[in-house]
């Protein structure tokens, strides 16, 4: 009888240490929806801005190999807010990219999506700013803050007056107003002898987010090795949620420095923090941004390129905010952006609380 007792018992014990373990593990055997083109690091290291061979300037994807490093448990949530997002775009019967295949983008130049109705209405986000500054520069003003808010409002909304697509483009179909929307909760002003903070979120540690599920927060302060900003994705940790740019390339006004004195750092690192890869897909051809309307590319384009610019057999979309050319010359998100953007809003979503839901 004991014999029987303890052999159930191991029995039982290995069915419960089976249970837990697969629960660690990505399962999408029991679905329809294609994770087979799923990636989180990536070893590609091009940068946003005109210290190219350096590789600096963006630094998201960089940010996010290293919490994959010191978090284990980062992958699988990652891998769950893109399986909640392809299952809730195909819900709506959308084009959701998955089965790898086409790189960066579609293998077409021209793949029109249309602009999902998930019934939610303006997205309003409120938002914090952190100013942490060792100098007057610095201490950007009021003013500054203020163009970066009508910057992301006129991008994210379609209303920003530099949308001009090429004539005779592919493109035409696809700008889109992604109807979010930003408000300024507050503003934090930190005075500290630092002298650049880095991208291992030292800035956050000192000054923590402030309710970051129901608000968008953002450090400016100087990060130092030519880098622009950095943000994180949506399954990050919550101490850390939120976006980083250097002083300099806030807004519109005051403490700029061109090419990139348009508010468009933000608006490429927001489009991260709203679960957007970088418009390459960060791999060459063979890596994919997870968007159905944005061609493929072997990597980022800078500065102002002439149109049409191709690469991987198509022409590269490099007017999408998601890619390094210089802000003067970005100016539009896609349908598939957008649908991709407020998936995460959706009641589940990753970033739900933020639309209230």
């Amino acid at each position: 009888m004991r014999k029987t007792l303890f052999g159930l018992l191991i029995v039982a014990g290995t069915f419960i240490g089976c249970q837990e373990n697969s629960s660690d593990l990505p399962n999408d055997q029991q679905t329809k929806i294609d994770m087979s083109d799923f990636y989180v690091h990536t070893d590609e290291y091009e940068a946003r801005g005109t210290d190219v061979k350096g590789g600096k300037e963006c630094h998201s994807m960089q940010v996010l190999n290293r919490q994959l490093k010191e978090n284990p448990g980062l992958y699988k949530k990652m891998y769950d807010v893109e399986f909640s997002t392809r299952k809730f775009l195909a819900a709506k019967g959308k084009p959701v990219k998955g089965g790898g295949g086409s790189g960066g983008g579609s293998s077409s130049d021209d793949v029109d999506v249309a602009p999902i109705n998930d019934g939610l209405g303006i997205i309003t986000i409120p938002v914090y700013f952190h100013v942490v500054y060792s100098n007057n520069n610095q201490n950007i003003s009021d003013a500054q803050i203020n163009s970066q808010m009508s910057v992301l409002n006129a991008d994210f909304r379609k209303n920003n007056s530099d949308l001009n697509l090429p004539a005779g483009s592919t493109f035409e179909n696809d700008a889109t107003d992604a109807e979010i929307e930003f408000s300024l909760a507050g503003v934090f002003r930190h005075s500290n002898n630092t002298a650049s903070w880095g991208t291992n979120n030292a800035v956050k540690s000192a000054y923590p987010p402030v309710t970051p599920s129901t608000h968008l927060n953002i450090w400016v302060a100087e990060i130092g090795g030519g880098i622009l900003g950095y943000a994180q994705f949506p399954g990050g940790n919550s101490a850390t949620d939120g976006v980083v740019i250097s002083p300099q390339y806030i807004g519109t006004t005051g403490y700029v420095s061109a090419p990139f004195n348009k508010g468009r750092t933000g608006t490429h690192e927001v489009g991260h923090y709203l679960n957007l890869r970088h418009i390459w897909g960060d791999g060459r051809c063979r890596q994919d941004d997870f968007v159905t309307d944005t061609p493929s590319s072997d990597g980022p384009n800078y500065g102002c390129p002439s149109f049409p610019t191709v690469n991987c057999k198509t022409t590269d979309m490099t007017m999408n905010y998601m890619d390094y050319t210089d802000d003067a010359c970005m100016y539009m998100f896609t349908d598939g952006q957008r649908n991709r953007m407020r998936a995460i809003f959706a009641s589940g979503g990753a970033r739900s609380s933020l639309a209230g839901n």
